[in-house]
């Protein structure tokens, strides 16, 4: 190992350690990965990555800890109530697409090897109820139909995450253009939005 690389600050090798088991868990899965492919694709010794992180669950916890952190950084990212309704949708939308396109092993820890890891699906659970939440509060803003129950606002949003964790799948597999999916969600979820609310059809 060079003398250069001995010396890197320790939040800087954990961010190195972090990619690198990202990347491994992400094309292996949570069991069938090993503390030794991810010191190796960390161009580590195994026993200094287990200086940093004690255990394989220490480090996948570590893992998606980060990733969900970034993942509701980007969903909330230019997500202002004053915007009209059909803004607020798209960036909710183009965030959460971008998101997977430009970040695909990430989400396949998050969404795949998180949720197929019975230890670790409270994780994503947290995040897709964190999303939901944003949604409902943007469908409830745009809704002034009398009438209109918080749960109709919840089972709205839960439906549209749903669909957006399915398209993001096909995104992160290359199935699917970025721009295509953005359209194509951004229509299904205003198409949601104003069957709720009926004040949302003004901004067609």
């Amino acid at each position: 190992m060079a003398s250069g690389t001995k010396r890197l600050p320790r939040a800087v090798r954990e961010q190195q350690m972090l990619d690198a088991a990202i990347t491994v868990f992400s094309e292996h899965g949570y069991s069938a990965s090993s503390m030794d492919a991810i010191a190796a694709q960390a161009e580590i010794s195994k026993p200094m990555l287990y200086l940093y992180y004690g255990s394989k669950d220490e480090l996948f916890s570590a893992c998606i800890a980060r990733e969900s952190g970034r993942f509701m950084e980007a969903m909330s990212a230019g997500f202002d109530p004053g915007l009209r309704q059909r803004e607020q949708a798209r960036t909710l939308v183009r965030e959460f697409l971008r998101f997977v396109y430009e970040n695909a092993q990430s989400w396949r820890v998050l969404y795949r090897v998180s949720v197929g890891t019975a230890a670790f699906a409270d994780v994503v659970i947290e995040s897709r109820q964190a999303i939901t939440r944003m949604i409902t509060a943007l469908i409830r803003r745009g809704t002034t139909v009398e009438g209109a129950r918080d749960i109709d606002f919840e089972l709205t949003a839960v439906a549209l995450v749903g669909a957006g964790e399915a398209v993001a799948d096909r995104i992160s597999d290359g199935d699917i253009d970025l721009d295509d999916a953005t359209d194509l969600l951004l229509s299904i979820t205003w198409r949601g939005l104003v069957g709720v609310g009926s004040t949302l059809g003004d901004e067609h």
